[in-house]
């Protein structure tokens, strides 16, 4: 099937040739567009609210959460999106942020402990949000999908079943399809990244060395299918068989560079969330030290003394 027309309204048909300036032009996608607003607006109104109650709220969470919502903007409220229909290059960079770059941003803003602490606590007997929102935490459905058995096999599934079967040429064949798979796409990273980076409350907390273990496990998947593609003699993908004569490509070519683009992007979250853990356990050892300190102080170097009356007692022993 030549899938050079598809999209709605056939701009890929006469798409001049691809520039980062042409592709970061404002591309206005409503689903996202609204969507972002919608974070922006209501992470800031519960900051708001925490401050007029006299709660502090870290900056840099702030900084993350603004960060991972501006690049979600950037990849699907950008003319990326016209692009990303019609060359896998620019596709796969589209996935490659909302997967694996935005998710990690967005956790580290620390929306769920935000919500939990901003929503006010209906009466007594009665569930509003908040409520709601803790049943949820504590279901035995977010205990499935944030459990290792099931995030890692759907972050790989997310790659080669969905690219190497006929599903992808489904979706893309409609601007609809294309928003629907960037959704699951961030969907999917969200659900992955945040048992690994343990940031808000949820119901698998695994330890540091865990998470590390589970961030290793999903990675090199994806540098394997961007070798896969990479390395491959001809054009995997329906989709992108027939780029538009405008564009000025070759279809092996692009996707030799989506390829690339998808193994180099493996190695950036690695390095992200492991900065993260290790920052988050040094912190949790130094909390650790300093309750352990207000113990000693609480005790009054009671067992500094117990230790010198033992060696009395072994002295006096010893005559």
């Amino acid at each position: 099937m030549d899938h050079s027309g598809h999209g709605m309204d056939g701009m890929q048909m006469d798409l001049p040739p691809f520039t980062l300036g042409r592709g970061l032009a404002f591309g206005g996608d409503p689903v996202f567009l609204i969507g972002c607003l919608l974070a922006l607006g209501l992470y800031g109104w519960a900051v708001v609210r925490l401050r007029r109650r006299g709660d502090a709220w870290p900056l840099g969470r702030v900084v993350a959460w603004v960060l991972g919502v501006v690049t979600v903007a950037l990849a699907m409220c950008t003319r990326l999106n016209d692009y990303g229909m019609a060359m896998f290059s620019v596709h796969m960079v589209q996935h490659m942020i909302v997967s694996m770059l935005s998710p990690i941003l967005l956790l580290l803003g620390a929306p769920v402990t935000l919500a939990l602490r901003a929503l006010p606590t209906a009466g007594r007997g009665r569930k509003g949000p908040r409520e709601l929102l803790v049943a949820l935490l504590h279901s035995r459905y977010m205990r499935v999908i944030t459990h290792p058995a099931f995030t890692i096999p759907l972050f790989i599934a997310s790659l080669y079943a969905l690219y190497f079967s006929p599903l992808f040429d489904f979706l893309m064949e409609s601007r609809a399809g294309h928003i629907g798979m960037m959704v699951h796409f961030l969907a999917v990273g969200l659900v992955f990244f945040w048992p690994i980076m343990g940031v808000d409350p949820g119901p698998h907390r695994p330890g540091y060395v865990m998470r590390m273990l589970e961030l290793f496990a999903g990675m090199p998947f994806h540098a394997f299918f961007g070798i896969a593609l990479m390395m491959a003699s001809e054009p995997m993908v329906d989709t992108f068989l027939h780029p538009p004569v405008s564009l000025g490509i070759e279809a092996l070519a692009d996707q030799q560079a989506a390829g690339g683009i998808a193994w180099a992007f493996s190695e950036i979250p690695s390095v992200v969330v492991l900065i993260a853990l290790v920052f988050q356990w040094y912190k949790s050892e130094e909390r650790q030290s300093q309750r352990a300190d207000r113990a000693a102080d609480r005790n009054g170097d009671k067992d500094l003394a117990d230790y010198n009356a033992y060696l009395a007692s072994l002295n006096a022993r010893g005559r």
